[in-house]
């Protein structure tokens, strides 16, 4: 189950908070998704890679409450935490930066911190994709809720492919194969 964290709604479309369904996005255009079904306060698509099946997740419940949306999904198709990986920003990575992690804290991210909450565990799989620090005088929720600036544009697209394929390792080769092309160091 791949859940990409953001906020329902027009208004937050391609805003930094939004960068986990735009991650969804891309999977679903690049393998032909284009029926999603509303289940447990989530849109929810699916599609094959390698054999394996997969679940695209966006919760609708904005992004503080994800966890309520994910910890019903997770019960509904019997998973282990270890099988869900969650797409988010991160405040704390420059921009266009990818990192993922098996497991940890929520390093200040709320709906990140809500499905950990919610799962009762940290070993939950995250992919974060930095969205830089605010500039001064901006505040943390004011700047996550913004959009990109013009010259960040052309990274986060990359960051949004290179995540992607990121995930596409880890369905199709685990957790340590995509750790290791994700947060491998840049040239």
């Amino acid at each position: 189950m791949v859940v990409g964290l953001g906020n329902p709604g027009k208004q937050y479309e391609r805003t930094r908070h939004n960068v986990g369904f735009d991650v969804l996005s891309q999977l679903a255009d690049w393998h032909g998704v284009t029926s999603f079904k509303s289940q447990f306060e989530a849109v929810v698509g699916e599609f094959s890679i390698a054999g394996q099946k997969a679940l695209l997740v966006a919760p609708q419940t904005y992004m503080n409450l994800s966890g309520r949306s994910v910890a019903a999904l997770v019960k509904f198709f019997k998973l282990p935490s270890t099988d869900v990986l969650v797409v988010c920003d991160d405040m704390n990575l420059p921009v266009g930066r990818l990192r993922m992690r098996g497991s940890g804290s929520a390093g200040g991210q709320k709906g990140l911190q809500d499905i950990i909450q919610s799962l009762s565990t940290q070993e939950v799989p995250r992919l974060r994709i930095g969205v830089g620090r605010p500039p001064a005088g901006f505040s943390a929720a004011d700047y996550v809720l913004g959009r990109f600036r013009s010259e960040d544009s052309e990274l986060i697209s990359q960051a949004v492919h290179f995540a992607a394929k990121g995930i596409e390792c880890w369905i199709q080769d685990g957790l340590e194969l995509a750790m290791n092309q994700v947060n491998a160091p840049e040239e």
